[in-house]
């Protein structure tokens, strides 16, 4: 059905004026612009012609209607009359039969876009991953504040996660990625006075027990294979067994029996080297009366994770060495026992290193990668998961060398 009324090209109209074919009117619309969201023209003098006989024919039509549905039928008379689109707007596309199938394919498009918006508001990550290639739920694991400090031992190990580290994220994949970090993770409990010691001695225990796990865990001239100064200062000199001299020596000359690595965390700096400066920290502190009248004895338990590459140029390989240390460590009043002030005497103490070479006692800890030969003994105990917490260092056999679940 057509969309238009008037003549053929070259008839005259009931009133002698001049006609539009289907060709000169469709040629019009084209010259005119509708449509095609360019912006108006003044109309021709042909145009307004056509529009002054449009209009005089509504009037006469309407002149000539009558009832209760006049207005609407005038309309829909000028609706008719009109080039549909000149005036209303653009509609061409119902024109042609052929466009049915196009506003099916737009609808069924329409849908989908909906549906996918509505994944996007209940799931936004999906569309940030995509579009910065990273998954987001990590990123939100990286953000995340870190674990509140550890009171007491946890009834479980932390989940697994199967992401590797990356030069760019050490700590990817590891529970340790929520753990504080460095000197700010050992938190010092509030003293209080305890086995005939002032609430100030219990207090300066606690922290010469914190300045000793930074100097020998976390300081990077220790961490770097050098000499722990700042760590052996703090040691007892008159303690004749585990004291400064002991492992001054130990230092000097490393064996199986007297090895550095039982209180320091050394890596060889030829071998490996550190992935940025972040130590990942996680344990807890307590103090309790001595075995003597004038005594406290301090308890610490932590975990630190280190994450290395090899000391080789363009080493991209990250492994990470977890070392988790139990000790106690001891201050007497310098009243009724011969002590130094300011020094700490190393009592009982357990050690347990995560991806470290079996046999290898030349006072530094050896990670292991992947695409390395194996140093050392061949692992021959149980997997041991290196981040679990829950369970006691004396629950697993002294001198073991077994497999990591994980690191």
């Amino acid at each position: 059905m057509d969309l238009y009324r008037g003549g053929d090209m070259g008839n005259n109209d009931e009133a002698g004026r001049p006609g539009v074919s289907d060709e000169g009117w469709e040629r019009f619309v084209r010259e005119a612009g509708v449509g095609g969201g360019a912006a108006p023209h003044e109309p021709s003098a042909r145009a307004r012609m056509v529009t002054e006989r449009l209009r005089r024919e509504d009037e006469a039509r309407a002149a000539a209607e009558r009832g209760r549905w006049r207005g609407r039928r005038a309309r829909a008379a000028r609706r008719a009359a009109e080039p549909e689109g000149w005036r209303t707007g653009p509609a061409w596309q119902g024109r042609d039969g052929g466009r049915t199938g196009d506003r099916r394919l737009k609808a069924t498009a329409g849908i989908v876009f909906i549906a996918a918006l509505a994944l996007v508001v209940v799931r936004p990550e999906l569309l940030i991953d995509r579009l910065t290639g990273e998954n987001s739920e990590r990123s939100g694991a990286q953000a995340a504040q870190p674990l509140p400090a550890e009171s007491v031992r946890p009834t479980a190990a932390p989940s697994a996660d199967p992401d590797r580290p990356t030069l760019k994220e050490p700590f990817r994949g590891s529970p340790a990625l929520q753990w504080a970090e460095g000197a700010n993770a050992i938190e010092v409990p509030e003293a209080k006075a305890v086995g005939g010691l002032s609430k100030e001695r219990v207090a300066q225990a606690l922290t010469l027990t914190k300045e000793l796990l930074v100097a020998s865990n976390i300081d990077p001239t220790t961490l770097r294979g050098g000499r722990p100064e700042a760590a052996l200062k703090l040691l007892e000199p008159l303690q004749e067994e585990g004291g400064r001299s002991l492992f001054a020596r130990a230092l000097d000359k490393p064996s199986e029996d007297a090895s550095p690595t039982s209180l320091f965390s050394r890596f060889d700096p030829a071998e490996v080297r550190l992935v940025g400066e972040v130590v990942k920290v996680r344990g807890r502190m307590s103090f309790e009366a001595g075995d003597t009248d004038g005594e406290v004895r301090v308890r610490a338990d932590y975990t630190f994770v280190y994450p290395l590459v090899k000391a080789a140029a363009g080493s991209d390989q990250v492994e990470r060495t977890i070392v988790r240390r139990r000790m106690s460590l001891y201050v007497n009043d310098p009243v009724t026992f011969r002590v130094t002030p300011g020094t700490l005497q190393y009592g009982e103490h357990e050690e347990e290193f995560g991806n470290d070479s079996c046999g290898v006692h030349d006072g530094y800890l050896h990670p292991q990668f992947d695409r390395a030969k194996v140093s050392g003994d061949r692992p021959t105990g149980a997997a041991v998961d290196p981040y679990d917490r829950s369970k006691e260092l004396a629950d697993r056999p002294a001198g073991e060398c077994g497999t990591l679940s994980r690191s």
